[in-house]
């Protein structure tokens, strides 16, 4: 879809993103410059990891090493908002 109709319907676009997961290309001159789509969550759970680790081959991981990695999971899989090049 063109820039000004994507701008036009911008929050019709966004319920059909959220309703219906879907995925528009914006262009400008006919040319792809912007995808609007759904947000994919990104993660990795700690049983996830342990598989990972399970197999390679290398020394074992104890339980405080465990704990660390899960910790640095949580953090990795929290949602960031993304901030608004309009604030300043």
């Amino acid at each position: 879809m063109s820039a000004t109709e994507a701008a036009k319907n911008f929050g019709s676009i966004l319920a059909e993103v959220r309703e219906r997961d879907a995925v528009y290309v914006v262009e400008r001159r006919g040319r792809a410059v912007a995808q609007v789509g759904p947000v994919r969550e990104r993660g990795l759970t700690l049983r996830e990891f342990a598989q990972l680790v399970a197999e390679r081959s290398g020394p074992s991981v104890d339980e405080e090493c465990l704990r660390a990695i899960e910790e640095g999971i949580a953090i990795w899989n929290r949602q960031e908002v993304p901030r608004s090049q309009w604030e300043r």
